[in-house]
């Protein structure tokens, strides 16, 4: 729509139905589409198809576009949605590092369906864009409001000469938070794109690069985009900036890149973004012996460097990373499983370490881009799983009887239960590098460290032997006796009283 009035919201779901944070992921898929979301929603099941199941298990995803504007320089970020859904996003933010406040939309139900909520987030806007403090502003639609149909779209595009940048993050629409990301990151550089048509733009804080440039799609460690810099070098290339960026005007940059290497391969939204401004992807990540000499051929012939300075570097680098892989080998049986979306990564460095991974779950789907990772691990024998879930993660670690475990929290927590050494992929693996030589043994040393706790865990397993488990856990003078009967009868208690709910509100 293209007049800037403002209009009330047209939907009286929320009021009919009583639409919450606590409907169903189906209820509030229907109310969003009738509510003029069709659009948006749409493309989101394009961008991150879901698997099998309804969607992997995980937290919520606005967390992802929550951080990404929490982590960028002179950017204000303001939620929409539940008090109880806000509450929890920036508790998980701070727990996480932010540094700055979050702003917060409330609203009732009578603001919800009458628009005033929309003019309450129009009038926050405007109170808070100031260009001294801000070069953007993001507002983030949760659940409900995405359901009921609240127009971000009509927001001005800039106050004050601050970007207003309004998106949806519906967790029934989109998968995962590391989705997430993405879809705050292509909508500033869809906006990038424009002013960049539309005229001159700031230039990086540290000048111009007098070489072409590779953008890096994905947040990766820190050391990672220098690694990679050092390795460009003799192909005459230069480092860009990683996306999602950490200040506005890196987008520019970022754009100006002829080459985009997407290290994490399901920014769908992003390379779309990247392809509209013509600009080449190049999937996977210069990772271990196999996948940076790839890399490096790919990148190389996408910037038209010459088979000589491509040799060049793979002559410099390769022998340091082949040494520093057989300097610190690891020995054992290994599953993977994670929701950062570089898990097809860690697995290939593990391998090329020694390592013998069976399995590796990724909450994120697949797309082409990854498809140089799926063929090596599975011409390896690896099963690779796409939008894994919780239980198929548990049932690789039964089939496998790995020696050490890497997975999320409950994945982690399960395996300890059972006395299998086991690392938290986010904290643990996402925090080192691993790309080029700096990666190539960096993983050796938590992971053999963790491989070298079997005995503690047997000992306290053994230690513990006898206090009881489920029902029964703790020490007791007389064990608690388990009455499935009575879980039975609350079961049918709780189902029929959902049903009578039901039945009031259809008539």
């Amino acid at each position: 729509m293209k007049s800037s009035k403002v209009i009330p919201i047209q939907s009286q779901n929320t009021a009919e139905t009583g639409i919450t944070c606590h409907s169903g992921a189906e209820e509030l898929l229907a109310a969003a589409k009738s509510a003029n979301k069709s659009e948006i929603l749409g493309q989101y099941a394009k961008d991150y198809p879901k698997g099998p199941h309804d969607q992997p298990q995980s937290m919520c995803p606005a967390f992802g576009s929550l951080r990404v504007g929490l982590r960028m320089r002179r950017t204000a970020t303001i939620l929409s949605g539940s008090a109880c859904c806000v509450y929890g996003l920036t508790f998980t933010s701070h727990f996480y590092g932010a540094r700055r406040s979050v702003g917060y939309v409330p609203f009732n139900s009578e603001s919800l369906v009458t628009g005033k909520l929309f003019e309450d987030i129009r009038d926050a806007v405007y109170k808070e864009a100031n260009p001294d403090l801000y070069d953007a502003i993001v507002i983030i639609n949760l659940c409900v409001p995405t359901a009921s149909g609240v127009p971000l779209q009509l927001l001005p595009k800039e106050i004050n000469g601050v970007r207003i940048i309004g998106i949806d993050v519906p967790g029934f629409g989109v998968p995962t938070h590391a989705e997430a990301k993405d879809v705050l990151a292509s909508a500033m550089l869809r906006y990038a794109r424009t002013e960049i048509m539309n005229g001159p733009v700031s230039a990086p804080r540290n000048g111009l690069s007098d070489k072409p440039t590779v953008t890096l799609l994905g947040e990766m460690f820190p050391v990672d985009p220098i690694s990679i810099g050092m390795m460009l070098e003799p192909m005459g290339l230069g480092v860009g900036p990683v996306v999602p960026t950490r200040e506005w005007r890196e987008l520019y940059q970022a754009l100006d890149s002829k080459v985009v290497a997407a290290i994490h391969p399901f920014y769908t939204a992003s390379i779309r973004e990247f392809e509209n401004a013509g600009r080449t992807i190049v999937g996977s990540a210069p990772v271990g012996y196999d996948g940076t000499a790839n890399w490096l051929e790919q990148i190389g012939a996408a910037n038209g460097v010459s088979q000589e300075k491509i040799g060049n570097a793979k002559d410099q680098f390769l022998p340091m990373i082949q040494s520093a892989l057989k300097a610190k080998p690891i020995k054992g049986r290994i599953t993977v499983s994670g929701y950062e979306g570089s898990e097809l990564l860690v697995a290939r460095l593990l391998l090329e370490s020694g390592a013998d991974v069976r399995y590796v779950g990724t909450a994120c789907p697949k797309t082409v881009w990854s498809s140089g990772d799926l063929d090596w691990l599975e011409s390896r024998g690896v099963h690779v799983e796409y939008r894994a879930s919780l239980e198929q993660d548990l049932a690789a670690m039964k089939e496998f009887s790995p020696d050490l475990v890497i997975g999320t929290t409950p994945v982690v927590q399960k395996a300890k239960e059972l006395a299998i050494p086991a690392l938290y992929f986010t904290n643990l693996i996402s925090a080192r590098p691993l790309m080029g030589a700096a990666g190539a043994g960096s993983l050796a040393q938590v992971v053999n460290a963790a491989l070298a706790n079997q005995d503690r865990f047997n000992s306290m397993n053994s230690f513990f032997e006898g206090v009881g488990k489920d029902h029964a856990t703790g020490v007791w003078e007389s064990v608690p006796a388990d009455r499935p009967e009575f879980k039975a009868d609350v079961k049918r208690r709780l189902e029929k009283a959902m049903a009578k709910q039901k039945a009031e509100e259809i008539g």
